[in-house]
């Protein structure tokens, strides 16, 4: 029989191979966080991810950030849906962990914010070798890569009643779309075409350049700042819910078109926060594998911790 970590290769080598099934934060999107967050790891971090990612990834962190959209509905990784948003109270602009982070049943920490505290804190482990099998850090590497992008997706911490903006029908230019997936993907998607020729490369080294020389590299270092890992989740969904008021929900309303005035004045956060989300993922992972003193907290008692 085969063995766990044979099977799990298996089946994201599957997953490679096949078309997404559902998506959050665009498979665009998610791709280059993780590949900005590759790009800044040092060098006990770099070889720790490529230590953990199975064979067929090559080495690619960003080959995998989708794999979490894909299985979220195999009858294995059902349990993992709720932890890709935060539903608020409409209308609050505010996320309260204690109020907002649970499941539909009321589960607790069963949110996005509850999920990066929580695969951090398994990902600790790593440095305890072979010998502690568990925690399967392959799959805490791939939830906590994917959740930091979905965090930062201002409509993943949306209002209740309209599932983050899901059930807001509207227009995209010409063709049918909804606000969630506005934010998800479409902005992505139009800039990609009309400002990038449809290069992903491109869109990236743009962002990189951003980071490092351009426009947020006097604001990296305050990006970074987290004195705990394991809370500094609820700073990110804190700031999510505070642009989906100001910048997503904003004069929107249902049946209405978006076209250049919105594409255009809400573009500049959407990539901002796709660099945010590198940027702090790949300070996340710099701390959890380099040698780092801080942040060893238990995991949260997640339904993660029966099946992982």
């Amino acid at each position: 029989m085969a063995s766990g970590a044979s099977l799990l290769a298996a089946v994201l080598g599957l997953v490679i191979a096949s078309a997404p099934v559902t998506r959050s934060w665009s498979t665009e999107g998610h791709m280059l966080t993780c590949q900005i967050a590759q790009g800044l790891l040092e060098p006990a971090a770099a070889h720790a991810v490529k230590n953990l990612l199975p064979e067929e990834a090559g080495g690619d962190l960003s080959a995998l950030c989708v794999w979490p959209d894909q299985v979220r509905h195999w009858y294995k990784y059902q349990w993992t849906s709720p932890l890709h948003f935060i539903d608020t109270p409409d209308n609050a602009c505010s996320f309260v962990y204690s109020r907002d982070c649970h499941d539909p049943s009321g589960s607790k920490d069963m949110c996005v914010a509850g999920a990066i505290a929580n695969f951090t804190s398994q990902l600790m482990h790593y440095k305890q070798g072979s010998a502690d099998r568990k925690y399967n850090l392959t799959e805490a590497l791939l939830f906590l890569s994917h959740f930091m992008g979905d965090v930062h997706q201002p409509m993943h911490v949306g209002f209740t009643s309209d599932q983050g903006g899901n059930a807001v029908n509207l227009r995209w230019f010409k063709h049918k779309s909804n606000l969630h997936h506005v934010w998800d993907r479409e902005i992505i998607l139009t800039t990609l075409a009309e400002n990038y020729g449809k290069d992903m490369d491109a869109f990236r080294k743009d962002l990189e350049h951003n980071i490092t020389k351009g426009t947020w590299s006097d604001d990296m270092s305050s990006w970074k700042d987290c004195t705990d890992l394991t809370s500094c989740p609820t700073k990110y969904a804190t700031e999510s819910i505070d642009l989906a008021c100001k910048w997503g929900y904003n004069s929107v309303h249902e049946g209405d078109t978006l076209s250049d005035d919105y594409f255009g004045s809400r573009l500049p956060i959407v990539t901002q926060r796709i660099a945010q989300g590198g940027v702090r993922l790949a300070m996340f992972l710099n701390r959890v594998f380099g040698k780092h003193k801080r942040d060893a907290a238990a995991p949260l008692h997640l339904a993660a911790d029966d099946e992982l």
